[in-house]
C-alpha cells in the first residue's frame, strides 16, 4: 500500500490547523445545537432589549456600537444598523449611535446616557427626525461636535447618520470600548472557530494584502493632508518674502553694521530653508520644520528693525496667535473663543487693539470641507504647522477646547503627525471606562433638541436649544 504524502512547510502547517478547527468545530456543532436550538449565530450583533430605558441602551452600546430602538426601527433597519456599526468597529472609534422614536424624554439624556455607559466617546442620537451629538473632548472638542451636527441636519436618518459617521470617525480620537471586541456569548462560537479555520487557511496572504492596503490608505491621506496644508504654507512663505522686500536693507548701506549684516543675514537663511524645507516635505510633520524656520527669520527682521531705528531690542517671544504672519507677539491677552474656554493667547499691537475695542481679532482661516475655518478648527495636519510656529509647550494652552487640540490629545496623533507639542494627555482617552467619574461641563457639542435640561447647545447640556 503507498504511503500517504506528507505535506510539508507554511501551506501544510495552515492546512493541518485549519483541520483541526474544523473538527473541533463540528463536535462542538452538534451538543450545542441540541442545547440552544433557538440561540442566535454569534455573528448577530447584540440589541437591547425593547424598554427603552437608558440603562437597556447603554447595556446594548457596551457590546455594539449602534443601537435602534424597536419603536424606532422606520428610521434604520436591523441590517442599515449592523453595516453602519461594522463600520464604526473597523474604525476602532469610541463612536456610540443611538436612534430613538420623536416623544422619547429628552431631560438628561446625554449625561444620563455617558453615565450609564460608562465609555468616554462620541454620543450621536437620532430623536425623531432630529439630530444631535455630545462628546468628551478627549475624543472630540465642543467647537468639531457642533460643526459634524451641523453638516448633516435636514438629511434622512440613514443619510445623516452615514455621513455624521464618516466625518466624525475622520476627525475623533481614542480607540473602541473593548466590550465591542469580546462576543456576547460564554462559550466558543462555532461559527468563529469555522471562521478561525478559514482565516488560517488563507491568512498569510489576506493579512498581508490588508496591512499593504490600509498602508497605503494612509500613505494617500498623508499626501492629500499635505497637498492642502501646503497651500497655506506657501502663503506664508509668500508672505516673509514681501517682507524682506519691503525692508529696503542694503548691507553696505550708509549706518549699517556687523549686527544688523547678522540679522540680515539669518533672516534670509531663513527664507531659503523654508522654501527648502517645503519643497522636501512628504508629509504634514515635516511642515514643523517650514514654520520654525519663519518664525526665527521673523524675530532676525525684528531685531534688524529695532537696531536701524535705535530702539531697544525685542524680547523672543512667540508670534501672534491669530495669525503668526502678523509677526512677533507683544502682550499675552486673555480671549474667549464662542463656545470655548477662556485662556491666554500672545497677540500683535494690531490685534491687541481689536480685542481692547471690542473688535474680533484677525484670525488666520484656511480651507476646509466646511468652508472657510480658523486654522485650529481646521483638522489635525495643522498640528505640525503650528508647532513650528508655538514651540516650547505652548500649545497645549493655545488650543484648549479647540479641534485641533482635541486630536493632538490622542494618543494615535503622534504616530501620524510626530510629537514633541508639548503635554496634551491626562484624563481619559476615548474608549476608556470611566464609569460616572466625568466632567459634564466637559462633555459638550451640537445644537440641541429643544425642551432639555440646560435651555442651550454646547456646554455640558442636553438637548438644550431649538434647531
Amino acid at each position: 500500500m503507498k504511503a500517504a504524502t506528507v505535506t510539508r512547510g507554511p501551506a501544510g502547517l495552515l492546512i493541518a490547523l485549519a483541520i483541526a478547527v474544523l473538527t473541533a468545530a463540528a463536535a462542538l456543532a452538534a451538543p450545542s445545537a441540541q442545547a440552544a436550538p433557538s440561540a442566535p449565530s454569534a455573528q448577530a450583533a447584540p440589541r437591547a432589549p425593547a424598554a427603552t430605558d437608558v440603562s437597556a441602551i447603554a447595556e446594548a452600546l457596551r457590546e455594539r456600537p449602534v443601537y435602534v430602538d424597536p419603536a424606532a426601527s422606520a428610521l434604520l433597519s436591523e441590517g442599515e444598523a449592523q453595516v453602519l456599526a461594522d463600520r464604526i468597529e473597523d474604525a476602532d472609534k469610541p463612536l456610540f449611535v443611538v436612534v430613538l422614536p420623536a416623544d422619547y424624554p429628552t431631560e438628561n439624556l446625554f449625561t444620563d446616557l455617558r453615565t450609564a455607559t460608562g465609555v468616554t466617546g462620541l454620543y450621536a442620537v437620532r430623536l425623531g427626525d432630529r439630530f444631535d451629538a455630545r462628546a468628551d473632548s478627549a475624543v472630540l472638542p465642543r467647537a468639531a461636535v457642533g460643526n459634524l451636527v451641523g453638516s448633516v441636519q435636514g438629511e434622512d436618518a440613514r443619510t445623516q447618520l452615514d455621513n455624521f459617521t464618516d466625518r466624525a470617525l475622520a476627525n475623533m480620537g481614542g480607540g473602541a470600548p473593548s466590550g465591542w471586541n469580546e462576543g456576547a456569548g460564554g462559550g466558543v462560537s462555532t461559527t468563529a472557530l469555522i471562521t478561525a479555520g478559514a482565516v488560517l487557511v488563507a491568512g498569510g496572504a489576506g493579512a498581508y494584502t490588508l496591512v499593504r492596503r490600509n498602508r497605503r490608505r494612509h500613505e494617500e491621506e498623508q499626501r492629500a493632508a499635505l497637498e492642502r496644508l501646503r497651500v497655506v504654507v506657501d502663503e506664508d512663505i509668500t508672505a516673509f518674502g514681501e517682507e524682506l522686500d519691503r525692508l529696503d536693507f542694503h548691507p553696505a548701506e550708509a549706518g549699517a553694521d556687523d549686527a544688523m549684516r547678522a540679522d540680515y543675514t539669518r533672516a534670509l537663511d531663513a527664507y531659503e530653508e523654508a522654501k527648502t524645507a517645503m519643497a522636501d516635505a512628504r508629509g504634514p510633520e515635516d511642515v514643523r520644520a517650514v514654520t520654525q524656520a519663519l518664525e526665527d527669520g521673523r524675530f532676525s527682521l525684528a531685531q534688524l528693525a529695532a537696531r536701524r531705528e535705535g530702539r531697544p531690542l525685542p524680547e523672543r517671544r512667540p508670534p501672534c496667535f491669530f495669525d503668526p504672519r502678523h509677526g512677533p507677539s507683544v502682550a499675552d491677552v486673555t480671549w474667549t473663543p464662542p463656545g470655548g474656554a477662556t485662556r491666554e493667547v500672545p497677540v500683535c499691537a494690531a490685534d491687541r487693539t481689536r480685542l481692547d475695542e471690542g473688535r474680533d481679532p484677525m484670525v488666520r482661516e484656511v480651507d476646509t470641507e466646511y468652508g472657510r475655518r480658523p486654522y485650529w478648527d481646521a483638522g489635525p495636519a495643522y498640528g505640525p504647522w503650528a508647532g513650528g510656529y508655538f514651540g516650547g509647550g505652548l500649545l497645549p494652552g493655545l488650543l484648549v477646547g479647540t479641534m485641533l487640540g482635541g486630536m493632538m490629545a490622542t494618543p494615535t496623533y503622534a504616530a501620524d503627525y510626530g510629537s514633541g507639542y508639548g503635554d496634551f494627555g491626562g484624563g481619559y482617552e476615548g474608549g476608556d471606562v470611566s464609569g460616572a467619574d466625568f466632567d459634564s461641563g466637559d462633555f459638550g457639542g451640537g445644537g440641541g433638541f429643544g425642551g432639555g435640561d440646560f435651555g442651550g447647545g454646547g456646554g455640558g447640556g442636553d438637548f438644550g436649544g431649538g434647531l
